[in-house]
């Protein structure tokens, strides 16, 4: 068979598998990183590229069994193999999967979890990132990741799907207001490595409109007063959102933890005493 008949029978399988994926709605998520092997016959390496610190061994040992292995033979088809396969693994986003000669490259965005809750009705622990993806649970000891408490009940999405709810993404706010801020003024003893959960029992002041209605609980068993929601300050005559945190971290700077014996840290009063606001954090 001429090689011109070849080149054509390769071109109707490639446009064969296109037109597969397009119809699965599977095509736009990883066609772009779709690359024809250079060398037929041989293997390549798994290769996790761009790969955030705080991603652990085990986590990536999940994701390489969930490709199929470590390595994988360089054919055509390998791309969308591996990529179909890591779909459903919640974890990762935008996956993309590039074949060379030698190696089978994988690119994605990687879903960080922030907070973790336990299921109430299965008992059954899960993650949620700062988008509210639900992640399924495993071991992530290298993170400070603080659980949520006081959910109304509800059945939670499946993995890979967001939680859209409010007191759950109040919480999650400021778990990610919390880590920015340690991020530049305590990137060595994260303030965060000392919150153990956060209460939304009384959301929105919904079980007692006078009590506060986020409040975070140490690992020593303090209690920090947070009150509103962010962006809520004002209309419950508490302390501005920057206050609140400048509050906090100038007590953490001056005890050295949020304890320091004491039973609890209110920071929404504004006739406390307020610290030099952080400016960066203004709303």
């Amino acid at each position: 068979m001429s090689g011109r008949t070849w080149n054509w029978i390769g071109m109707l399988k490639v446009a064969a598998v296109a037109g597969l994926l397009a119809g699965t709605g599977l095509f736009l998520r990883y066609a772009e990183g779709f690359v024809r092997a250079a060398s037929e016959g041989s293997e390549g390496a798994l290769i996790l590229v761009e790969v955030p610190a705080w991603v652990n061994w085990d986590l990536k040992a999940r994701v390489a069994e969930m490709a199929g292995g470590s390595r994988f033979p360089i054919q055509d088809e390998t791309a969308e193999v591996v990529a179909r396969n890591l779909a459903p693994m919640a974890w990762l986003g935008n996956v993309r999967v590039q074949v060379t000669h030698d190696a089978v490259r994988v690119k994605a965005h990687w879903r960080k979890p922030v907070a973790l809750i336990e299921s109430q009705k299965s008992d059954a622990e899960y993650y949620v990132d700062s988008d509210l993806v639900v992640l399924d649970y495993m071991p992530m000891s290298n993170l400070p990741i603080v659980e949520v408490k006081g959910m109304a009940p509800g059945l939670a999405p499946t993995p890979g799907e967001r939680f859209d709810r409010d007191d759950l993404a109040a919480a999650v706010a400021l778990i990610c207001l919390l880590e920015r801020a340690d991020a530049e003024f305590a990137p060595k003893t994260p303030l965060l490595e000392q919150i153990k959960s956060i209460d939304i029992n009384n959301f929105k002041g919904h079980k007692q409109p006078l009590k506060p209605h986020i409040i975070l609980n140490t690992t020593s068993g303090t209690q920090v007063w947070w009150g509103a929601e962010i962006g809520e300050w004002a209309k419950h005559l508490e302390a501005k959102d920057e206050q609140k945190l400048a509050n906090l971290y100038a007590y953490y700077r001056e005890h050295g933890s949020l304890s320091a014996e004491a039973r609890y840290i209110n920071v929404r009063d504004p006739r406390d005493r307020n610290y030099t606001p952080i400016d960066k954090y203004r709303k």
